[in-house]
């Protein structure tokens, strides 16, 4: 690793000074000399990410915008293929952050972190983590059923049902990559039945062909065919593309020669039949009442009897 000390570059005079002034307001560079702009500036100007990385390693030590250095560096970290030590540095490092949005996103980048380095086991204990924080009405400030958050550089509101299908979207892809079929079927299901959207019906096609199941499948993607998922969530998915995706998968079904049904293994349909009930629990609520007295959001009003691992899936 780059450690840190490198000298910054000498300040430019005249014209020069300007067109580097300008670079700086148009890459959001902060001003001065302290260890996060320069970390900035080698990220973003001179191209340098290990010294970037070694700039932001001082600006934490510093204490110089460690909620942004933390992040920036992370993902810097990404970039350049360290990603154990990104792992590692905002686990050991997270507790310096301690506002609530700081954690949140420091979460999100673990999230692509694990997934980049295939750590679906750690990536899906977070995932649960997050489907914990909303069942316990942490994930949204309290007695909004809306947050805002940021999706392709853009300011966005959340609702806690879109929030929720994400979730578990995601919970179910990674399943997917465990193999465990039976299990991300299930959740994707329930995902469906809080928010329906046309990705997720691909994925669950996938996920049923996968089990060989390819009638089963052939349902579900004829209706993204027909038009059946065409809303304002299907159109930021992209929808011609997702369309030619489930075309793409019918063609796929349609090529597939013999070969029954798969039965799920013992385990995954335990596990599977515990999430279906769980998650029919949660479905059901997206009808309840909403009342600001509670701290919880509505969603997860009647849930209460199932304990805390069982929340979590």
């Amino acid at each position: 690793m780059v450690q840190a000390g490198l000298a910054q570059p000498a300040p430019s005079t005249g014209a020069p000074a300007m067109a580097a002034a300008a670079v700086h307001v148009a890459l959001k560079i902060p001003s001065g000399g302290g260890p996060y702009a320069r970390a900035k500036h080698y990220q973003l100007v001179e191209k340098d990410l290990d010294a970037s990385i070694a700039w932001f390693w001082k600006a934490i030590e510093t204490g110089d915008k460690v909620d942004s250095a933390l992040k920036d560096m992370a993902v810097v970290m990404k970039q350049r293929g360290y990603l154990d030590d990104a792992v590692d540095a905002i686990r050991s490092l997270r507790h310096l952050c301690p506002g609530k949005q700081s954690q949140e996103s420091l979460d999100n980048i673990l999230l692509d972190l694990y997934k980049a380095s295939g750590r679906t086991k750690e990536e899906i204990e977070l995932l649960k983590h997050k489907l914990r924080r909303i069942y316990h009405g942490q994930a949204f400030p309290a007695g909004k059923a809306t947050k805002r958050a940021r999706s392709h550089g853009r300011k966005i509101h959340v609702s806690v049902q879109q929030e929720t299908s994400r979730v578990l979207g995601n919970l179910a892809w990674a399943y997917m990559q465990q193999r465990n079929f039976m299990a991300a079927e299930a959740v994707y299901r329930k995902a469906q039945m809080v928010e329906p959207d046309a990705n997720k019906a691909c994925n669950l096609a996938l996920c049923l062909m996968e089990q060989g199941r390819l009638g089963d499948a052939e349902g579900v993607l004829a209706d993204v065919v027909a038009g059946a998922f065409r809303d304002g969530r299907e159109r930021e998915h992209g929808g011609g593309k997702v369309v030619r995706k489930a075309e793409e998968l019918l063609e796929r079904i349609r090529a597939e020669t013999g070969g029954g049904e798969k039965e799920a293994g013992e385990e995954d349909g335990v596990e599977a039949d515990e999430m279906a009930e769980l998650l029919d629990m949660v479905a059901r609520q997206w009808a309840a009442p909403y009342r600001k007295s509670h701290r919880r959001l509505p969603v997860f009003e009647e849930i209460t009897p199932f304990g805390r691992e069982q929340m979590a899936c």
